[in-house]
């Protein structure tokens, strides 16, 4: 089940996160400051554990979404939970008014990559030196809203 996050879920965010490494991990207050701001947090529930988070963040006056983070707990991978999770960004971006989602991922991450491209994300840079650790970063784009075919 995907649902959108709430304070009551900052224990288990935590915890999701420190299956992963240091460098990429939200502390207990980002996320808090996450759920209280400016985005749009995700969590998929199996059998009432979050395994799988995503947050979106949006800015006032701009139509393009931007997809901070995506987090599936390594024991969940496999199951298309990530996939599932993009689509509910996607959707929720739409709801706001977003007309594209953008995001960042690390140029190592094939696993991710392959996910964003399979959902029709392209790349439109790269960013060196992006990461904490030095590692760029691919900047990929997906357009939400279908192009206009002129058609009445």
């Amino acid at each position: 089940m995907i649902r959108a996050a709430s304070l009551a879920d900052l224990p288990s965010l935590v915890a999701l996160e420190n299956s992963f490494p240091e460098v990429d991990r939200f502390d207990r207050r980002t996320w808090r400051r996450l759920l209280a701001g400016q985005t749009a947090t995700l969590v998929h529930e199996t059998d009432g554990a979050i395994d799988a988070s995503a947050v979106l963040l949006f800015r006032q006056g701009s139509a393009i979404a931007r997809l901070y983070s995506i987090s599936v707990a390594p024991a969940a991978r496999g199951r298309g939970l990530g996939a599932r999770l993009l689509a509910a960004c996607e959707q929720q971006a739409v709801s706001r008014g977003a007309a594209a989602l953008r995001l960042e991922v690390r140029s190592t991450n094939s696993s991710a990559t392959r996910l964003y491209v399979a959902a029709g994300y392209r790349v439109i840079a790269q960013i060196e030196s992006y990461y904490p650790d030095g590692e760029a970063a691919l900047r990929m784009e997906k357009n939400l809203i279908a192009p206009s075919d002129g058609a009445p």
